[in-house]
């Protein structure tokens, strides 16, 4: 006998498809709960991050009260009245309360150029305001480093640039340009606050590029020179520290390591053969950046025993003093001469090093081969002086430094 289908086995089949229509329905509900919470989480952050921005700015309005306080019984043409005083918060009716409602002139103008930063039609003309600007506006790197997406573009226009690099097409417009780009960078690289997030970004790796090229032309004389001019003031205030190398001659990161953090950071990249080479065939002003570059990282302890942990090393940075010495013969300049004097006087404080320039160092700086250009110099004679009795044979290798891998 043949099994006839219920009178009611339909519902079932439809109460079936409206579970599956009903558990759909609430997963589709748990997804888009989700979404909003990621929407939620987002604006959090936003707000937090805008929070954060608006205290820069904050302390930046604060400090312009005070210093409007100050100038207001002094001369109005004083270059601090340029400080940002205000805060940006999209409108000028809108305001904190206990801080200042105007904003100067200038410092509106100031302001409208940061924010132009992020237009591409008008960021060329913002960079060149800011550029003329950033000796004049003290707080500008915090107001760069802060402000949405403006680090963004300045790295955009870096990198528009490689592509004219290798062939050679730069032209002088584009070099200017991208140069205002890099003085800001230096601004920020300048700055006692800005400093850290600047090389914790690693942003010093992204003017590398601009640091390798060769040719002579001026637009990337021009390029190399300012790039340059940002590692130099990354340098130019780091103290010099004692610290200590790992076995194979590698800066030490280790916690108890006191060195610079820039040094550190500058020693574990190509920034020593880049300024070797540019020392060699560069202009006199980007051989004067660079060699200060090498000096900086001399008087680092870590520095100097990164340089003279290998004989290699060594014998590359010495060849191109020595190189340098000899040019100076030739041209005679104090500016490069009082570095290529304190670079091998730095380098004397090796013991192995010592041993090596005593064979080595170049016969003018023995001789009075620079005597006439020295004469009003007594700082650079006495360094001279002292590297010649470092490396007279009456004294005794009292120290124990990291020698040189023979």
């Amino acid at each position: 006998m043949l099994q006839t289908p219920h009178i009611f086995s339909h519902q079932h089949q439809y109460g079936q498809q409206n579970d599956q229509v009903s558990s759909w329905q609430q997963s589709q509900h748990q997804a888009l709960n989700h979404v909003q919470q990621h929407a939620q989480q987002a604006q959090a952050a936003a707000a937090a991050a805008a929070q954060a921005q608006q205290q820069h700015y904050s302390r930046i309005a604060v400090n312009q009260s005070h210093s409007s306080a100050n100038n207001r019984s002094g001369s109005s043409n004083d270059p601090s009245s340029n400080n940002i005083n205000a805060i940006m918060n999209g409108g000028a009716e809108t305001g904190s309360p206990g801080m200042e409602q105007g904003i100067t002139e200038e410092n509106r103008k100031v302001l409208q150029w940061v924010a132009e930063l992020m237009d591409p039609a008008r960021r060329e003309g913002a960079l060149m305001e800011l550029s003329k600007k950033r000796e004049q506006v003290p707080e500008l790197a915090l107001v760069i480093w802060h402000s949405f997406g403006v680090m963004t573009s300045l790295l955009q226009e870096i990198i528009s640039v490689y592509p004219l690099l290798n062939p050679s097409q730069l032209t002088a417009a584009a070099s200017n340009r991208v140069c205002n780009a890099l003085a800001l960078l230096q601004c920020v690289a300048s700055h006692n606050e800005t400093r850290g997030l600047f090389l914790n970004a690693h942003i010093p790796l992204f003017l590398y590029p601009f640091l390798n090229t060769t040719s002579k032309s001026r637009p990337f004389e021009y390029l190399r020179l300012t790039s340059l001019g940002v590692i130099g003031a990354l340098v130019k205030n780091e103290p010099s520290t004692s610290s200590a190398l790992a076995t194979n001659g590698q800066p030490n990161n280790s916690s108890g390591n006191n060195s610079s953090p820039t040094i550190t950071f500058l020693l574990t990249t190509e920034i020593i053969p880049l300024c070797l080479r540019i020392m060699e065939t560069g202009s006199e002003l980007s051989k004067t950046v660079a060699i200060f570059i090498v000096q900086k990282i001399l008087l680092d302890d870590t520095g100097l025993g990164y340089i003279c942990a290998t004989y290699e090393r060594f014998y590359a940075v010495g060849t191109v003093l020595s190189n340098m010495v000899g040019g100076l013969v030739e041209v005679q300049t104090v500016r490069l001469l009082k570095h290529v004097v304190r670079c091998f006087l730095r380098l004397s404080d090796n013991n192995r090093a010592r041993e090596a320039l005593r064979q080595c160092l170049p016969e003018p700086l023995r001789d009075a081969t620079f005597q006439a250009v020295l004469r009003d110099d007594a700082a650079t004679k006495r360094c001279l002086a002292q590297l010649l009795i470092n490396l007279s044979d009456n004294v005794a290798d009292a120290q124990q430094n990291p020698g040189i891998g023979m």
